[in-house]
């Protein structure tokens, strides 16, 4: 018989062991994703890739200016619109709807919208927005991707709010503190770590979002920054130029998916950051 001792001791070991070997395989392939994306557009990046607009088929150099800066007016567009309607929704879940029906239901559609294909919701605010409208728009394309940002935003705000103990609740009431404020002081200022972490990994969930785009901003060769017509965008680029039969274009296509994998990877390792340094000592 083997030692009760010896025998925890080996189970202990095989499951450190096999938790170090599935970190290290998840990690293996993060760093072959971006080592491919580098070593594949090394040769496209250089300052002219964030100073030079897309150039046209078969010439060189040019760059992905436009398609950063019209990436950045969509997830500045999909932020105003997402994020106020993701957190006063999770934050009347958690606070005024803990206990109703009506809660649950509402959790559970916004699950099902948290896990719906992008590309679904591309058809959706095309059939709202493009088709009445009867053109592409930066607008329709930050409406899909605040379409996509908000069950994350509810779902975080949901969860990190209900977290907060009902103590702390129960103590402001108890000194006459309205309900309303109390939510704005004391449980959104307790929570507020968890809530910009939430909305940050939204952020990386949206930022490489290629099929919703296509229904709604579609792509721009040139510069523009009318929110009415059609936009430059880094995923939709990366698409067509990755397509191409044209070396140059190509390169800058995993140029500007190094670029793009970097933002999410830097943008993670923040939220992770800001989470850590919210959390209770």
């Amino acid at each position: 018989m083997i030692p009760l001792r010896a025998k925890r001791r080996a189970i202990n070991a095989f499951n450190l062991g096999m938790a170090v070997l599935t970190t290290a395989f998840g990690v293996f392939w993060l760093g072959w994703i971006l080592w491919t994306t580098l070593s594949h557009g090394i040769g496209a990046i250089h300052p002219a890739l964030f100073t030079q607009d897309t150039p046209p088929p078969g010439s060189e150099g040019g760059g992905l200016r436009n398609a950063f800066v019209g990436s950045l007016i969509l997830l500045g567009l999909a932020l105003a619109i997402g994020v106020p309607v993701g957190v006063l929704a999770g934050t009347w879940l958690a606070e005024f709807a803990a206990r109703r029906k009506l809660g649950g239901v509402v959790r559970f559609l916004n699950d099902i919208l948290l896990s719906a294909p992008s590309i679904v919701i591309g058809l959706f605010t095309y059939a709202i927005v493009v088709d009445p409208s009867g053109h592409f728009s930066a607008f329709s394309g930050g409406v899909a991707l605040a379409l996509i940002l908000i069950p994350v935003v509810v779902r975080t705000t949901d969860e990190m709010l209900r977290l907060i103990p009902v103590a702390l609740r129960e103590a402001a009431i108890a000194l006459g503190t309205p309900y309303w404020k109390m939510v704005l002081r004391i449980t959104w200022k307790a929570a507020a770590s968890g809530i910009l972490t939430g909305v940050l990994l939204g952020i990386a969930r949206i930022s490489g979002e290629t099929a919703p785009l296509l229904f709604t901003a579609l792509n721009n060769q040139f510069w523009s920054t009318d929110l009415s017509h059609p936009i430059a965008n880094l995923p939709v680029v990366i698409f067509q130029f990755a397509m191409s039969p044209y070396e140059n274009w190509q390169k800058m296509a995993w140029a500007g998916a190094f670029v793009a994998m970097a933002f999410i990877l830097l943008l993670s390792v923040f939220s992770r950051l800001i989470l850590k340094r919210g959390a209770p000592k």
